[in-house]
């Protein structure tokens, strides 16, 4: 590692957009090949639409250079609310507006959309490096008067960097692992008994339905199929009350983009009737977005968790992570993981208040993530 004599030459700089930076130079310092921090995936969402002050976003993205050079650096926004997030904060910003100050806009460093837990220090693992990024995060804070700086879904690794006056705050996601599976039937084996007859049941209803089920390569839909695919991701959003921030244009770019997207697609007389949106890379499948036009018991089941698995294990990927909450993924083989985020709030008294709310929020975490362990939907040892 180059000495940090030098550090007087670092130099902070903000970029309104990816694009500001070489695509090679911002690769080059991810610490492993999680899709989410790439620059491709980065632009896509800013170049398609989804990126926009109206819709809370703004690109605020940190490098640190030395004599020009990229040495470090971290996707930021500048946050106009607490939307696409999925670490809520929607009571301290009520709190401090309460009490007369302005929440928003507020710093975050995270991907937009994508609760995935990942690397948001890029800087090749020097934690030197790392820790200068946080302090440019805190300084950027301070300039511009803002409420707060939040560093969401952190490497474990990462951690470290930040010092003692960010609040730490966890959550609990569903990971499914590989355990060197055959196929499905040799995952099925190790559930226990009830897991396992109620996944071949929800299975068995899919198969009877008359459905054509597929797995594609997002690299092989043309423009049609992706306009498909957008709109069932549209109707549920809409179905939910939920903004639905990706544009048709973002959907259309993932499948540019390699291998990157993979898609789980039902189709009856009239075309694609539902989809589950995957994304891969560095070894794990990520579950995003389903959308489906007809009532099929057990078909979301089918597409977002079971074809997702088959596929893992075909490639022998060695994680799938379906996305955030939902403690029904238990019983279908995904074991609980503990998520993990920083918070700085500049204000030191709202930060002395919500440290002791957190702390009795952790403590809840604590138990339920014990009493999830005790529950695991594998045999006695079946989880090898």
């Amino acid at each position: 590692m180059d000495s940090w004599h030098h550090r007087a030459v670092i130099e902070a700089r903000f970029h309104e957009n990816i694009a500001d930076v070489p695509a090679a130079d911002w690769d080059a310092l991810r610490p492993d090949g999680n899709p989410f921090v790439a620059h491709a995936f980065l632009h896509a969402l800013e170049d398609s639409g989804c990126i926009r002050p109206a819709w809370g976003w703004q690109a605020h993205h940190l490098g640190l250079y030395e004599h020009g050079r990229l040495r470090a650096a971290a996707p930021l926004y500048l946050k106009g609310n607490s939307h696409g997030e999925f670490v809520f904060d929607w009571s301290w910003a009520a709190a401090w507006e309460r009490a007369g100050g302005d929440y928003y806009p507020k710093l975050l460093c995270g991907v937009p959309y994508s609760p995935i837990p990942g690397p948001r220090l890029l800087a090749r693992g020097d934690a030197t490096l790392q820790r200068a990024l946080v302090a440019a995060m805190r300084r950027e804070a301070q300039r511009l008067q803002l409420s707060s700086v939040h560093a969401n879904f952190l490497c474990n690794d990462e951690a470290a960097a930040f010092g003692a006056d960010w609040l730490a705050r966890g959550d609990v996601q569903f990971h499914w692992h590989n355990r060197n599976w055959r196929d499905f039937d040799d995952f099925l084996a190790a559930l226990n008994h009830k897991k396992r007859a109620n996944i071949r049941h929800e299975r068995a209803h899919v198969a009877a339905s008359g459905l054509r089920v597929e797995w594609r390569g997002g690299d092989t839909l043309d423009a049609a199929e992706w306009d498909t695919v957008h709109a069932l991701y549209l109707a549920t959003f809409d179905a939910k009350g939920n903004h639905a921030a990706l544009t048709p244009a973002f959907f259309h770019r993932l499948g540019t983009l390699g291998g990157l997207a993979q898609l789980a697609l039902a189709h009856d007389a009239d075309g694609i009737a539902a989809m589950a949106l995957f994304l891969e890379g560095d070894g794990a499948l990520y579950g995003r977005y389903w959308g489906s036009r007809i009532e099929t018991p057990g078909l979301h089941f089918e597409l977002c968790y079971y074809r997702g698995i088959e596929h893992a294990i075909a490639r022998g990927l060695q994680r799938f992570e379906p996305g955030a909450q939902g403690e029904h993924k238990l019983a279908r083989g995904f074991l609980p993981v503990r998520t993990q985020s920083r918070h700085l709030l500049l204000h030191e008294g709202f930060r002395t208040a919500v440290r002791e709310a957190l702390r009795h929020e952790a403590e809840s975490m604590d138990d339920y993530a014990q009493e999830l362990a005790a529950r695991s939907p594998y045999a006695q040892g079946g989880a090898r």
